[in-house]
């Protein structure tokens, strides 16, 4: 075990020594390949010493946190930070190889590898900061890292002007997430995040002036989540940062914009005292998740398309949060990362493709017109189709769950996310419906097969990491029960719920089966071209924050003429 807190520390020193090499060297731009390379070989070892640890864990059990001598300075060596680390790290290390050849053209060449080194230090000490002090300087840092970073390219004015718009919405969370620690600092008389969780258990009730301080510290902990996992309406920043490197891009999207989902993580003893603050978690993930989803359908710059459904992924992510899934929420971070890293680092070759290819679909106009062949489609009854799309994803996703965890369904959390589980799943096999195929049966057979492939791994893989992130199952099911309502009202909103949607599923299915979307002056065209026209311009959202920022520059000019200060 003596190795441990030396690992530890290299892990976390690693890319700052290569940062100082990178800021060394860049401005000797022959040398600038060779200190990204030692960048590369920096990050490397940390992954490696990050999988030590974690491979350490999973043999032995818990790790002991480091504390340096006579300070409150504490890391944290827990599932949460281990699992992380080696996602940081992991991620880091792909984009690190990929700017290699990527920036070698661009004329900051060093110093982008010196900054992309000092993110990645950062975000390896948030997630294992175990006091306020270092996590706060740790979240305070990674905001203003990705201000650089996005504004890497100074001859780009779009690119500097949204890298600010970053910086000011970051700036939100912070002081939020500040205010939220010194109240829990002052108010429990520790800085200490373990001591500080156990002293919270003990006295949930504690007042300052009779003022309760869990739930305003809980808020102010989760907005400050909300504006780093860019949720409603606080999310204008993140589609509009694309202007930034495309390793920038990757980083951020899989990695930094999932900061969210950690702090509530990491806070989670806190909002097992404070259930009102989860609810406002579900209310806001639930309609960043909508609208995140839908903006993302109505793009046509591949990469903002990206950065709007990070936007719906990170919602999805707070409202798991929200009904206590806590596990499930980091689960569910770590696969966005990796996933939509993979997807920024691939968007130039998309995007190069395109340039070579007329991107025409084989659809039926394609068929018809070019080819001169008719068009042999078969579709299935719609009443049959609308049944089977109500009930496969229902019956995959229960029976996965009962065979895995038969208590699952006794949390309404569970319950909660199996009805998101159901719709997405449903919206699948109506998609599938609709398209034209001359074998509709093998079409289901291969999406049902497919499904059950991808529930079931789901399901056993979420169960397992739910068992490592929080072995204590009091601590889970307190979370869980923290995130419920009254059973009455529960049952009541459910059950209408299901009513409602599978109401307007036999509607839908039966509108496609009489093709009334192609007919001109229907009220299904109207209805789809004003939802179109208001998504395309995102909601008008952006308008808005455009006027009241004239507004507040017509309204200090003015005043500086009253005042006479220029």
């Amino acid at each position: 075990m003596s190795w441990i807190p030396a690992s530890s520390v290299i892990a976390l020193a690693a890319p700052l020594v290569s940062a100082t090499v990178s800021l060394l060297l860049m401005h000797d731009r022959a040398r600038g390949r060779i200190a990204a390379r030692v960048s590369i070989a920096a990050v490397a070892l940390s992954l490696l010493l990050w999988l030590a640890l974690l491979a350490r864990h999973l043999a032995v059990g818990a790790l002991p946190a480091l504390s340096l001598p006579g300070r409150s300075l504490l890391l944290l060596l827990d599932p949460l930070s281990l699992a992380l680390g080696v996602v940081i790290s992991g991620i880091s290390l792909v984009v690190h190889v990929y700017a290699l050849n990527y920036m070698a053209d661009e004329p900051g060449y060093g110093r982008f590898f010196a900054l992309l080194d000092l993110m990645t230090a950062a975000l390896l000490l948030l997630v294992a900061a175990g006091d306020l002090l270092t996590l706060v300087a740790a979240w305070l840092l990674v905001g203003q890292l990705l201000f650089f970073l996005l504004g890497e390219d100074r001859s780009r004015e779009a690119a500097g002007r949204y890298a600010f718009w970053t910086f000011i919405a970051n700036r939100i969370g912070d002081v939020s997430l500040l205010a939220g620690a010194l109240l829990l600092g002052h108010a429990y008389g520790s800085t200490q995040l373990p001591e500080l969780f156990a002293r919270i258990g003990a006295q949930p009730g504690l007042s300052m002036d009779g003022l309760p301080v869990l739930p305003l510290a809980g808020l102010l902990v989760a907005s400050a989540g909300f504006v780093r996992s860019a949720q409603f309406p606080l999310h204008v920043w993140l589609p509009y940062t694309m202007d930034g490197p495309t390793p920038v891009s990757a980083l951020m999207h899989a990695g930094i914009v999932n900061a969210g989902g950690f702090l509530l993580n990491r806070f989670a003893p806190l909002f097992v005292q404070v259930p009102m603050v989860l609810h406002l978690c579900f209310a806001v993930g639930l309609v960043t998740a909508l609208l995140g989803s839908a903006l993302m359908l109505t793009q046509n710059d591949i990469k903002k398309s990206l950065g709007y459904s990070t936007m719906g992924q990170m919602g999805f992510m707070i409202m798991e949060c929200g009904v206590g899934a806590f596990s499930l929420a980091v689960y569910h971070l770590i696969a966005h990362g990796l996933f939509k890293a993979t997807m920024f680092l691939n968007s130039g070759g998309v995007i190069g493709q395109a340039r070579h290819d007329d991107g025409v679909p084989p659809d039926d106009i394609y068929t018809f017109v070019v080819e001169h062949r008719p068009v042999k489609t078969v579709r299935l009854p719609w009443l049959l189709a609308a049944l089977i799309t109500v009930l496969v994803p229902a019956l995959l996703l229960g029976l996965s769950h009962w065979l895995v965890a038969s208590d699952f369904f006794h949390e309404q959390g569970a319950v909660v996310l199996l009805f998101f589980g159901w719709v997405t799943g449903a919206q699948v096999f109506f998609s599938i419906y609709k398209l034209p195929s001359e074998n509709p049966w093998r079409l289901m057979i291969l999406l049902v097969a497919s499904m059950l492939v991808v529930v079931a791994g789901y399901t056993v893989v979420g169960h397992a990491f739910e068992a490592f992130l929080y072995p204590g199952a009091g601590m889970r099911e307190a979370l869980y029960s923290a995130a419920g309502i009254d059973l009455v009202a529960f049952d009541l909103i459910s059950v209408l719920l299901v009513l409602v949607l599978v109401g307007a599923w036999l509607v839908t299915f039966y509108a496609q089966s009489l093709d009334l979307q192609g007919r001109r002056g229907s009220l299904w065209n109207a209805i789809y071209l004003n939802l179109y026209a208001l998504f395309s311009r995102e909601l008008y959202v952006v308008d808005v924050y455009a006027r009241v920022a004239r507004f507040i520059v017509r309204g200090a000019t003015r005043l500086n003429v009253a005042l006479r200060w220029t």
